[in-house]
């Protein structure tokens, strides 16, 4: 091992030492199931916003974004404004209101049992729809995250043969990624992971914001930044900087941008974002975190497109389609080479990657574990179950998604794009819809909110996995993701559901009416 990668490896492994600490420091503080899925509804407005945000910004930010920008240029960026657009939303119509609604709503710890109190479900049958929802997307969201942690070892430290990603180093790397977000989440709760999201929120936006910066002003020191796309093979940058635009110069699809401004839509349905807004201390931190959280966003967004088209135009070696997604950890490599100082920033820098893989992993499996405990364990299977057992069996849950998750992610090859893909359709199909009719529609009642999930998860699974034309799913041969069609046939079945079905009692509309006036 060279004195570059024992450098990194001390900066690494002082980072994880440090989630870890938190991890510990929190679980004495960790008495109920409340404290440890939703931190006694106490997050200040920074902690609030940062976690959302970190915890939402996975390894796709700083390695699948840019790779997908670095490949085929200011085209892809339509995701980012898709996303950009979906985090304004979310936090200007959703946010205050299911904060609101929750506390209201039997004070409601997790989103299954929130649809449970607002439809009145006895039997608690949407619980468990939705639990079961949570539990398969979120292993392969989670899978993602530790996919993400395993090619950032193993490009940092592995030594495969013509840019080749090492196996070996990749099992490495995706065996301590998943134990160390697996210890600090299993011992620390939610203020754990709230307070290393804060951390590695900070963390990621100094590493996104500070390298695309140096990048550029080394390469266009001597030179235009089209010369030296053109230096690097790009043959027309005209072409791989226009926003409508393929890198031949053809017109982007329709479908393509559409697909890509449909990721917006994802956000109303991401248990592991809103239930931050469930958790945030009062009206006052809710205005301040949606601020905090907007600018964090529209910064990190924009800088992980930059980091796409200047590493096409800096890096040495050139990337293929099954590396792009490294082009940051290799640009950081390239610009701090020169001696121990500048190998520590970058070891820092670096760290900012990891940051995002950890954020969102370790809020995944909080979600799940909360899922499984609260809505499968307590809230079905067993409704006189104590704290102490309760709270067992979600830490329980938080081992078994993370084995899971780490099996799928056993492949080099899988993309991390693809993975998170996947599981934001899943979620934003699922639970968009339900989550905005419940919130502003009087007339949503159960069987709407049941049958337009159930519809909004099989969208998404057929759309993707069953190969019905001409030996191609419908989404490789439409081209449209599939959150397009899985959002709006939920909200459609939905609505004609609920209409058809009988209304919604006095008690449930008067208790959605008191939320307009209520202050809490």
């Amino acid at each position: 091992m060279t004195t570059s990668n024992i450098i990194v490896l001390v900066a690494f492994a002082f980072y994880m030492l440090l989630m870890i600490v938190i991890g510990v420091i929190y679980s004495r503080k960790t008495k109920n199931n409340e404290d440890y899925f939703l931190g006694g509804r106490n997050l200040g407005g920074w902690t609030a916003a940062l976690s959302a945000q970190a915890s939402d910004m996975s390894g796709w930010l700083l390695m699948g974004l840019p790779g997908s920008v670095y490949l085929a240029g200011t085209g892809e960026v339509w995701i980012a404004v898709g996303l950009l657009l979906g985090t304004i939303l979310n936090w200007y119509l959703v946010s205050s209101r299911l904060r609101k609604y929750t506390i209201v709503a039997g004070n409601s710890l997790t989103i299954p049992s929130f649809f449970q109190n607002r439809y009145r479900d006895k039997r608690g049958v949407i619980k468990i729809v939705s639990a079961i929802i949570i539990a398969v997307f979120f292993a392969v969201y989670t899978a993602s995250a530790f996919s993400s942690g395993a090619k950032l070892f193993a490009t940092l430290f592995g030594h495969g043969q013509n840019g080749e990603m090492d196996q070996t180093a990749y099992l490495i790397g995706l065996a301590i990624a998943s134990v160390v977000i697996l210890v600090y989440t299993f011992m620390g709760g939610f203020k754990a992971v709230c307070t290393t999201d804060l951390i590695q929120g900070l963390l990621m936006l100094v590493a996104i914001l500070a390298v695309p910066i140096i990048a550029y002003a080394i390469l266009t020191w001597d030179q235009g930044f089209s010369q030296a796309l053109v230096a690097k093979g790009v043959e027309n940058p005209e072409n791989y900087m226009n926003f409508f635009k393929n890198t031949d110069g053809s017109p982007i699809a329709w479908n393509s941008i559409v697909s890509s401004l449909a990721w917006g839509l994802g956000y109303f349905g991401m248990p592991h974002i809103i239930i931050r807004f469930m958790a945030i201390k009062n009206e006052t931190e809710v205005k301040k975190s949606r601020k905090i959280a907007i600018i964090w966003v529209v910064l990190s967004l924009a800088a992980a497109c930059l980091i796409g088209l200047f590493a096409r135009g800096y890096l040495s070696q050139q990337l293929d389609a099954g590396n792009s997604e490294t082009a940051f950890i290799r640009l950081i490599q390239e610009i701090f080479s020169n001696n121990g100082v500048l190998i520590f920033i970058g070891g820092i820098f670096l760290c900012g990657i990891l940051a995002a893989i950890m954020s969102t992993a370790d809020s995944q499996l909080l979600v799940t574990a909360s899922a499984v405990s609260e809505d499968m364990y307590k809230g079905v299977i067993k409704k006189d179950a104590s704290e102490k057992s309760s709270l067992l069996v979600g830490k329980i849950a938080v081992v078994v998604v993370a084995v899971i998750a780490f099996l799928i992610a056993l492949d080099p090859n899988s993309s991390i794009m693809g993975l998170v893909s996947d599981a934001w359709a899943g979620f934003g199909a699922a639970f968009g819809p339900v989550v905005l009719l419940a919130l502003f529609w009087k007339r949503s009642n159960l069987a709407g909110a049941i049958s337009g999930m159930t519809v909004g998860a099989l969208t998404v699974i057929v759309w993707d996995y069953l190969p019905l034309i001409n030996g191609d799913t419908i989404g490789t041969a439409t081209g449209l993701y599939s959150l397009v069609p899985g959002f709006f046939l939920a909200l459609i079945i939905n609505v004609i559901v609920s209409l058809v079905t009988k209304a919604p009692s006095k008690e449930i509309t008067d208790e959605f009416d008191s939320i307009k006036t209520l202050e809490i």
